[in-house]
């Protein structure tokens, strides 16, 4: 799935900037960049799940080295990238902001569960646990587990369910 990309640091430098602005991860920014204009929304939510899947790797990996920030932050990206490739696969609509997760996250709730306002709950605890630090191991570990399963579903769902937005 990866591979190493070489870019001007002026490029990379307004990249993250970008990213830090969005509250998103370096990877989503350029993925989204790379998915505007030769993608199409379902394949654009597949590339999403499966970024969202390798950043649960990286959350595990993270975790075992005893980062909890750096996996926080992780499970926090893969949560966030699962509502959008869910989003784009429903809608065909790039989600671009914090409230906008937010409100599809309500709509996911409908359709796959109550159960996905609590992996949407975790996965912000995650998220200022990246900025805070106050989380225990525990509480990264559950905040995995949720976030795992969310990914998994969305995945399930859009790989099997065919084009929602048709």
């Amino acid at each position: 799935m990866s591979f190493d990309l070489r870019v001007p640091s002026r490029i990379r430098e307004r990249l993250e900037k970008e990213a830090r602005e969005l509250g998103a991860s370096l990877e989503e920014v350029i993925l989204e960049k790379l998915g505007e204009s030769i993608l199409d929304p379902r394949d654009r939510a597949l590339d999403y799940i499966e970024v969202a899947e390798y950043m649960l790797n990286q959350a595990e990996r993270e975790l075992e080295k005893g980062d909890l920030r750096q996996a926080s932050e992780k499970i926090w990206g893969a949560a966030a990238l699962s509502v959008k490739a869910y989003a784009y696969w429903k809608e065909a609509k790039r989600l671009a902001s914090h409230r906008e997760l937010w409100g599809f996250t309500r709509r996911m709730m409908a359709e796959l569960g109550e159960w996905v306002k609590d992996a949407w709950a975790h996965a912000n605890t995650m998220h200022v646990n990246f900025y805070e630090g106050w989380a225990f191991r525990e509480h990264v570990e559950e905040a995995l587990k949720k976030v795992r399963q969310l990914v998994k579903a969305v995945a399930e769902k859009i790989s099997f369910g065919g084009a929602a937005h048709a």
